[in-house]
């Protein structure tokens, strides 16, 4: 038999709030609703508009709460207010300020930001690319290691959105890029381990030369041995991934290879470096007395590890925040013209492993 459940409660009487519309924004400023959608959808003729009427729309939006609709709006200004940002792996802490800041200023631009890692594989790198094809993306902020110059290319003369990477072996006309001197920081970082630190004897653990950065900071380490008349022995350089785990498989081939070693390892980057770093220690050797070591980047482990890891660091933050505002730039001015390129900064950071 079916029971009937009655409830003591009273019911309640809710009255469901009207989200305010275009129509009440325009009311309020007193301006007509063309003017609020020109005024808000920063079409091409709102100079015509005067700073006072944009500042009562702009007071009326934000007294009402009014949010646009983002689906007509992007009907309406051809716009999906998304840009999409890979990185080369989201586990590497070197590429987390740059994603913060990318978020910073895209919410200051009120728009939305897809990130994807490519983990460093080829087949990732193209599935993003097609992604930002298929998707309507506005703008596009990467930092590709495995796409040709010749794939790349494709895809930008596929769309009329604009490209920003990082680094600079990106060389096309049509990509803004951000970059570090790769070279010149491990050159003098090199030449510290010679002239600070008295290291004749240096090995070198690098990746192999089609993945970026490795070409400029291997050509650094190698005219820095050479200018101070050094000879760099083969068993002394060694190849990763980046990894960690690559770091010490690095150690361990070098440990394999028997008679000197060297007194100090210059590696491509912090987390190969890290791996080295507990390799060498398994093996009985101390850092930096037996091996000094020294990484690039910077990252929150470089300061955790035992003991703390020289390193040369890079203001990721800044990268993040100089590759967001070129976009940005585009987006709002897609006529700017020919190419720019920015330089970011880095430092060496004395530690105790080096």
């Amino acid at each position: 038999m079916a029971t009937t459940i009655v409830s003591n409660k009273r019911k309640r009487n809710t009255v469901k709030l009207k989200s305010p519309t275009m129509y009440d924004v325009a009311r309020l400023a007193g301006v007509s609703q063309p003017t609020v959608s020109r005024v808000l959808s920063q079409s091409e003729d709102v100079s015509q508009i005067s700073k006072e009427t944009r500042r009562r729309v702009l007071a009326a939006v934000e007294q009402l709460g009014y949010r646009p609709n983002a689906v007509a709006r992007s009907l309406r200004t051809q716009k999906t207010r998304t840009i999409a940002l890979l990185l080369a792996d989201l586990s590497n802490g070197f590429y987390h300020p740059i994603a913060r800041a990318v978020q910073k200023i895209a919410r200051e631009h009120d728009y939305e930001v897809l990130i994807s890692s490519s983990d460093h594989l080829h087949e990732n790198e193209i599935h993003f690319c097609e992604i930002v094809l298929s998707r309507g993306i506005d703008g596009v902020l990467m930092a590709p290691q495995r796409l040709t110059m010749e794939e790349l290319s494709h895809y930008v003369s596929q769309t009329n959105i604009p490209f920003v990477a990082l680094g600079e072996h990106v060389d096309h006309p049509n990509i803004d890029i951000v970059f570090v001197d790769d070279e010149k920081a491990t050159y003098e970082t090199t030449r510290w381990l010679i002239e600070e630190r008295g290291h004749r004897r240096i090995g070198y653990f690098g990746v192999p030369p089609f993945l970026p950065p490795g070409p400029g900071r291997t050509r650094g380490f190698l005219r820095a041995m050479e200018e101070a008349g050094l000879s760099v022995n083969p068993n002394h350089m060694q190849e990763g991934d980046f990894t960690l785990e690559s770091g010490k498989q690095a150690a361990r081939a070098l440990l394999a290879t028997g008679g000197n070693l060297p007194t100090a390892l210059m590696v491509i980057n912090d987390l190969m470096a890290i791996g080295a770093i507990l390799t060498l220690q398994e093996a009985g050797l101390r850092v930096p007395d037996d091996i000094a070591v020294v990484g690039f980047d910077d990252i929150p482990e470089a300061t955790i590890v035992r003991p703390a890891l020289t390193t040369i660091a890079q203001d990721a933050y800044d990268i993040g925040q100089k590759m967001a505002t070129a976009l940005f730039e585009r987006i709002e001015n897609p006529d700017i013209g020919e190419r720019r390129v920015y330089e970011s900064t880095y430092k060496l950071i004395p530690r105790q492993s080096a």
